[in-house]
């Protein structure tokens, strides 16, 4: 194990490693402790979307973009009301906010969500790191006081038990059904509201992001949203149109325990499907495939992929540790998108049934919008028109 350096006098908080590497920094956000896994994210906006994102759940974010926290942070930029991430990495200091829809900044928004952070960190190097080795298990400490046991910090990153075989999504699931009608914002406007629905859709929350049922509802749907553990009878008993498997943290074999079986009744049930990032893992493991942890994970709004009948190329938001196996995938399935960073599958489609899915955010919560197209596929499977 590397001997850490002393603690800098300017510095108040510490990201300790299970390996035993210290990067010391400034504190933000609340005074405390956080361990997750280490991820980092390449995006250079959206940031208090990626923070409020329930596919985060488990893990600490390190930003690659330097500038984090120079719009504030709004009551809109929402994906969830409480953010499931463990905490953040970033190179620089929080500046003051600098754009017309904010609300507050970005420390004061994390302090009020008992959010732990760290500026002043080398992000280049740690980055590398996770690149080079894998997302590691670490410890954030903020102590004002500047008292920080390194050898403790580093035992409970060493103990922490990970992500892989770690069922996440039902600490973020809704606990009761509800109905969602919100649909996309506009400048100058705001959210808006589906008064006229042409379909009813049963939208399955393994950690849903709010963007993609405002992008349901904005192309026509009225949502109903039941929680991970919803049975068979409970959607379909709402008479949808079509079903949706939302995205959401963890292993996607560990949430198949129980949403598996469920999913395979739904296979059978002639309604169009729709999944997208754990939606499409699960949707691939109740057709027979399998899934993998990866060694670094997709997590940034750059990243190109194809669509295998179109040869087009599309720019797309993504955050996933956990890939489908294609070459698990039964021959009554067929992939439909490759990512062009690592050639790692993107999307399938069943042969001989409207069921569909893709592991990137095509709702673009941060992110290109090169993807919507695909919220337009959906309700065209429910129109019986494609």
């Amino acid at each position: 194990m590397r001997v850490p350096m002393p603690r800098p006098p300017d510095c108040d908080a510490a990201l300790v490693l299970a390996d035993g590497s210290v990067f010391w920094g400034r504190g933000l956000g609340a005074v405390g402790t956080a361990i997750g896994e280490l991820c980092f994210n390449t995006a250079v906006t959206g940031y208090q979307e990626i923070l409020t994102d329930p596919s985060y759940a488990g893990q600490i974010i390190a930003f690659t973009f330097p500038h984090i926290g120079n719009v504030g942070t709004n009551p809109e930029d929402l994906e969830t009301i409480t953010p499931a991430v463990r905490g953040l990495v970033l190179r620089a200091a929080i500046t003051d906010p600098a754009n017309y829809r904010a609300t507050a900044s970005l420390d004061s928004w994390l302090r009020s969500h008992r959010l732990v952070g760290i500026s002043g960190v080398d992000t280049r190097r740690l980055t590398r790191k996770i690149r080079d080795l894998g997302p590691p298990h670490g410890i954030i400490s903020y102590d004002p006081e500047g008292t920080f046991d390194l050898g403790s910090l580093r035992e409970r990153a060493l103990a922490w038990p990970g992500l892989e075989g770690t069922d996440l999504a039902l600490e973020v699931t809704c606990r009761q059904t509800y109905e969602w009608t919100e649909t996309v914002w506009a400048r100058g406007v705001g959210y808006g509201r589906q008064e006229n629905p042409r379909y009813h859709v049963v939208a399955v929350d393994y950690g849903a992001k709010r963007n993609i049922l405002r992008m349901l509802a904005t192309h026509g749907c009225r949502v109903t949203v039941v929680p991970a553990t919803a049975s068979t009878e409970d959607i379909l008993r709402h008479r949808p149109d079509g079903i949706f498997l939302s995205n959401g943290p963890g292993d996607p074999a560990a949430t198949g325990a129980y949403a598996v079986p469920v999913l395979r009744d739904l296979l059978g049930a002639g309604k169009p499907i729709f999944g997208i990032c754990l939606g499409h893992q699960l949707l691939a493991i109740a057709l027979g495939g399998r899934t993998f942890k990866m060694s670094r994970g997709h997590r940034g709004a750059n990243h190109p992929v194809q669509d295998l009948r179109t040869r087009k190329v599309e720019i797309t938001s993504q955050n996933h540790g956990f890939i489908v196996d294609s070459e698990s995938l039964p021959p009554c399935v067929a992939p439909t998108h490759l990512s062009l960073f690592d050639q790692t599958n993107e999307g399938l489609r069943v042969l001989d049934k409207p069921i569909f899915s893709v592991q990137y955010h095509p709702e673009a919560s941060p992110g290109p919008q090169d993807s919507h197209y695909l919220f337009e596929r959906f309700v065209a499977l429910m129109g019986g028109d494609a």
